[in-house]
């Protein structure tokens, strides 16, 4: 038997090297002039009663959209929000009226900007899980998309982490004002 340790390490090192590069991303979708892509979420400890989730549009008419909701099987309600810092403490609100995607332009809702909130989890969203949603467009209508779970602390859909900018993910620096919001 012949073993050739070099080149077997070698491949093995280029396949595994691929399997880090490539991120596992879900299909992207047209709808009129949108286009939607980067459809992911993070996962979410087990008894959560809320989630994120994360895409990016693209509006290539000449007449703006807004994505004014949504829903999807694994929660309550999808909505819209929008989260910002002020005098240190996070503040997530839902957006008013939807968010607008300008003729030309491209909206990325991502952590600690815009994004949507799954709100009445029925389970917990664990990492490589698929999931669809329903998004409601005020003039392309209902969009399905398939979204892909990354890591709890993701800030991309290939799952990176981060410390979210110097809060923990067990919140105990700094504090989160959720507004309105009912569970």
């Amino acid at each position: 038997m012949s073993f050739r340790f070099p080149t077997f390490v070698l491949a093995l090192g280029v396949a595994a090297l691929g399997a880090i590069i490539t991120p596992v991303s879900a299909e992207d979708v047209t709808a009129g002039p949108l286009k939607i892509s980067a459809a992911w979420a993070r996962a979410t400890p087990k008894g959560a009663s809320i989630g994120g989730g994360y895409i990016t549009i693209t509006n290539t008419g000449s007449a703006p959209d807004r994505l004014i909701g949504g829903s999807t099987p694994i929660s309550g309600r999808l909505e819209v929000h929008e989260m910002s810092m002020s005098n240190g403490v996070m503040k997530m609100r839902p957006v008013e009226g939807g968010l607008e995607i300008k003729p030309d332009k491209t909206v990325t809702l991502k952590p600690g900007g815009y994004h949507l909130m799954f709100v009445g989890l029925k389970h917990q969203l664990e990492p490589n899980q698929h999931f669809k949603a329903t998004l409601n467009f005020e003039k392309a209508g209902k969009v399905d998309v398939d979204f892909t779970v990354a890591g709890i602390g993701a800030m991309g859909p290939g799952g990176a982490s981060s410390s979210m900018g110097g809060m923990k993910m067990d919140g105990s620096v700094g504090s989160m004002d959720h507004g309105n919001m009912k569970k």
